[in-house]
This record gives structure tokens, C-alpha cells and sequence, in this order.
């Protein structure tokens, strides 16, 4: 399997707080579904904008690859939370998504007829074409996480980046939302940040934790000791809810990274809620 981005003894802080990560390495790779959890204030945040190239890091490296050779950059997507866009900003639909074909540092692009297809046909996939002239204002937040996705999505990025995408979205949504990653992590690789670890882990491949240091776990069958672990002093129990299965949880640790486990979702085994 071949890497993506690879991080190696990555240092971030700020002024007020010099260690918000600490000797922080990670290895993301093609195709891959990687969930990263951590409680408030553990440096999620601060390593996907360190992944994003918004963070100075000190010291640490991150590299990035393509077919298996070291390249300079990569064409990364993102969604942001849905509570940092301003919906009273005048701007449409289509606007929204057609700015994910910009390049970096530029404010202004001439778009030409394939970008405007490129636009349609991802707004198409998922379905708010019928709203490409509609001001983001006119959107609930359902919508207005799907146009943000198709932004993130419209220039063929090699991996998205997404930041607790189902902030102020409600369950049914969320669920079809999900159902909508697993067909784009047919073709781009995904990293999802969420604080809802009972229903990441029966969507992604692998998970790793995020506490000032970080924990990685190959797979998604964590057991309620490695949790423990990685949250250090906020022990939390894992619970999954809704038309998202509950996993077993098998009695192991692992902090080493290993070569990612791929799983079928199918194979998550259900209960009865509780």
C-alpha cells in the first residue's frame, strides 16, 4: 500500500502553549479512512492545520508522495466545521463549489466551460444541483454540508480532510452523509475528525487518537483499554447509536502503526441498543 503523507516526530505549539503536539508521527496512505478522535483541546485541530501547511511546524517533518515517490506538495480538500461559514455572505452554490477549483493564494480564476461541468457534475453526485443558484444562505445545514463537500471534492484531490462534519446536522442526514464518504473513499483517500467515537469507528479503517501525542490503531475493533489509554486521564466509554452498527470491542493495545487494516463495513456485528 502506498503512503500518502508521512509525518515524523511532528512539535506544534503556540506561544501560550508551546506542546499542544508532542513527537506526533503518522503515516496516511492510499485509499485510506482514518478517524481521528481526542478530547477537547488534545491537538486535533492543530495537526490537521499542520497537515494543511497552516502551522509552522517545530520541529518535525511532514512529506508527501505520489505513486510511491516524494513529491514537493499534494492537492488536499477540505471542509471546515459548518459553524466557521458565514451564511450571510452573498454567494451561491455554485460559487461555493467552483471555488474548490482556485489554486492557493489566488483570489480570482477565469473558469472555463469544463470547470463549470466539473461543478455541475459534482453537484449532481450530491444532489443539490437543483440548488446551484441558490444562496448559501437558503441552506440547511444538510445542504450546506454537501456543497462544502463538493467544494472539497471538485478538483480531484488525492485526500479530503474533514473537520467534525456533522456539527449542527441531524441523525438522518448524518447518516446518509456517511453513506456518501464510503463512495468517495472509493477513489480519494479521506482523514475524518470526529468527537462521536461510537459511530467513526463503524465507518473508518483505521483510528488513531489524538492527545497531545498520538495513538494509532490499525483497524477500527478498539478495545475499551486502548481507548483508555490514548485518552489518557478522560476515559470514556465506546457506545454507537442509530442505523450505524455497534462494534465488538476485542481485548488488545496497539500504539506501533502498522500497515492499515481494511475492513468491510458489513462486518460490523450489531446488538440491541441499550
Amino acid at each position: 500500500m502506498n503512503k500518502l503523507i508521512e509525518i515524523n516526530n511532528l512539535t506544534v505549539g503556540y506561544e501560550n502553549k508551546p506542546n499542544v503536539l508532542k513527537d506526533v508521527s503518522l503515516t496516511i496512505y492510499e485509499n485510506d479512512f482514518l478517524g481521528i478522535i481526542g478530547p477537547n483541546g488534545g491537538g486535533k485541530t492543530t495537526l490537521l492545520k499542520s497537515i494543511l501547511g497552516l502551522l509552522k511546524t517545530q520541529p518535525g517533518a511532514i512529506s508527501f508522495y505520489d505513486k510511491a515517490q516524494k513529491v514537493s506538495a499534494m492537492n488536499i480538500g477540505y471542509l471546515p466545521q459548518i459553524n466557521h461559514i458565514d451564511k450571510k455572505f452573498p454567494i451561491s452554490v455554485s460559487d461555493v463549489i467552483q471555488s474548490g477549483l482556485t489554486p492557493p493564494g489566488k483570489f480570482l480564476r477565469h473558469y472555463t466551460e469544463k470547470d463549470k461541468q466539473k461543478v455541475r457534475s459534482v453537484a449532481e453526485r450530491l444532489g443539490v444541483e437543483h440548488l446551484l443558484w441558490h444562496s448559501i444562505g437558503e441552506l440547511s445545514g444538510g445542504q450546506l454540508q454537501r456543497v462544502l463537500l463538493g467544494r472539497a471534492i471538485v478538483d480531484n484531490p488525492k485526500l479530503i480532510i474533514l473537520d467534525e462534519p456533522s456539527t449542527y446536522v441531524d441523525k438522518l442526514f448524518e447518516t446518509n452523509f456517511y453513506k456518501i464518504l464510503g463512495d468517495i473513499n472509493k477513489e480519494i483517500a479521506i482523514v475524518l475528525v470526529s468527537h462521536d467515537v461510537g459511530t467513526i469507528i463503524s465507518l473508518v479503517k483505521n483510528i488513531a487518537c489524538v492527545n497531545q501525542s498520538l495513538h494509532y490503531h490499525s483497524g477500527s475493533n478498539i478495545s475499551q483499554e486502548w481507548l483508555n489509554n490514548a485518552y489518557d486521564s478522560c476515559p470514556i466509554e465506546i457506545l454507537g447509536h442509530g442505523a450505524l452498527p455497534h462494534r465488538v470491542l476485542l481485548q488488545h493495545d496497539d500504539r506501533v502503526q502498522k500497515e492499515p487494516h481494511h475492513h468491510d463495513h458489513d462486518d460490523a456485528v450489531k446488538c440491541d441498543e441499550k
